[in-house]
Parts: C-alpha cells; structure tokens; sequence
C-alpha cells in the first residue's frame, strides 16, 4: 500500500467517518510519528498514527449489514430519552454505527457498518447516492401533486426536488438525490398530501428484498459493489429487483 491521506486511513480503520476525521485532525488530536499532524497529511504504512495519544489500530476486516428497520426505532448509537435504538437491534460489534438517517417513524433499508469510509461515500452530499421510498399518504396525491414534487418544492432549509415520482396505490414511489432530514414527509406535507407511512426500498444499487422487519445480514462483496456502482446491474436486473421489492412491499 502507498502513501494515502491521514483522514482516508483514520476512517479505513474505523476511527470514524472521513469528514469527522477530518474535525479530529485540525483539533490537534491526531499525531503521525510522535508530531502533530495537518489536513492534507499522508502517511506512509509503516507511520505510527495516533488519536488522543493512542495508536491506531490495524485496520481490520470491516463489516457492513442490512437492517430492516422496524418504525418505532430511532437511528443513533445512543439516545438519552432512552428510546429503543437501531443498534439493539444488531450484533455487538465495536464501532458498528448507522449510515445515515431514517426517521423514528419510518422504516426500511437501513446500512450498518464498521467502515468509516464508506459512511463518507454514502453519506457526503457530492456523491448524490439515490435514496428510493414507497409512501402511503392520508390521501391518494393527485398529478398535481406529483408534479410539484419532480419540479421542487421550497421547504424550510431551502428548495427541494424529487429525482423521480411515479403514482402507487394509495401514495407514490419517490426517488431523492440527497438526503435531508425527513426530506420525503416534508415535501409531501408542503404539497397538501402528509405522509401515514414511509418505507425506504433502495439506497444506490441495493434492494431491501424479502428482509423482514427487524431482520438484518451482512452485504456481500458484490452487494457494496452495486451499493456504490448502481450501473454494475443491467437494466432488465434493476427492474427485476424492483419489481420484486415493491410487489412484497405493496
């Protein structure tokens, strides 16, 4: 292995993800080979990395899972109101942490892993990694509706707007680009339709499938492969997948 950034080794062996890394490092928190180091540092592989004057260890095997997160669960390692979180629900792994968020109330593809990198990659805005959702709404949304969705609406944190929308019974099937907090139930709420159930069928290339809620199981190799490469499928396997997903998710 040759020189690589510090920020880029600290998430690979599970410090955290790059951008929090990244925090660690201009706190001063992180030396290489007995000196402070900066953003931009690299380092070699034989260079003794430190994190609060502890040296980091190996990175290890990492492990990444798929959770069928049931609503009701809060997606967080800890929660002071002491609410049921999402990792009671997983083995006990150190430095298991979710990838991103899917609110209380919702449920669906939920990614675990020890892999600081890939939260950077899944999670950093630059990447626009989709996030597909089948929606329930008190009330089926009319085209208009729809429409205002693939357009944009203005919410609170600023413009929003769906990648795709397609009708489905008794809601629609919305697909995002970013990932905002309850991104899918505002901009719902904003076109008159407020959501009564969200479900998360596919981040990138990966399927939520027959898991069962509750259920979860680590990805395989060629699982992270489409997670991150979506156009790794063919278009007669995505909507093979698809078309799977959302008939057990009807």
């Amino acid at each position: 292995m040759t020189a690589e950034r510090l920020q880029k080794r600290l998430a690979r062996a599970g410090v955290a993800s790059r951008r929090a890394c990244e925090d660690l490092i201009s706190a001063g928190r992180v030396t290489v080979n007995g000196r402070q180091a900066g953003l931009g540092s690299r380092v070699e592989p034989a260079d003794l990395v430190c994190v609060d004057g502890v040296p980091l260890a190996a990175a290890a095997e990492t492990v990444t899972y798929l959770l069928h997160k049931p609503a009701g669960y809060v997606t967080t390692a800890h929660d002071e109101l002491g609410r049921e979180t999402v990792l009671s629900a997983m083995p006990a792994v150190p430095g298991l942490h979710p990838v991103g968020r899917l609110d209380m109330d919702s449920e669906g593809l939920l990614l675990l892993t020890t892999d600081g990198e890939l939260t950077q990659q899944l999670t950093h805005p630059r990447y626009g990694h989709e996030k597909a959702y089948r929606v329930w709404c008190w009330d089926e949304p009319d085209a208009g509706a729809l429409a205002d969705l693939r357009r944009g609406v203005m919410l609170e944190d600023g413009p929003a707007q769906a990648l795709e929308v397609q009708p489905a019974p008794g809601g629609a099937l919305v697909v995002l680009g970013e990932g905002r907090k309850r991104q899918v139930r505002r901009m719902l709420e904003a076109t008159g339709f407020p959501v009564r159930r969200l479900l998360r069928y596919r981040l990138g290339g990966l399927y939520l499938g027959d898991l069962q809620p509750g259920e979860y199981r680590e990805l395989s190799a060629r699982e992270l492969e489409v997670l991150l490469s979506p156009q790794l499928l063919g278009a007669g396997e995505r909507r093979r997948l698809e078309r799977q997903t959302l008939d057990l998710w009807a």
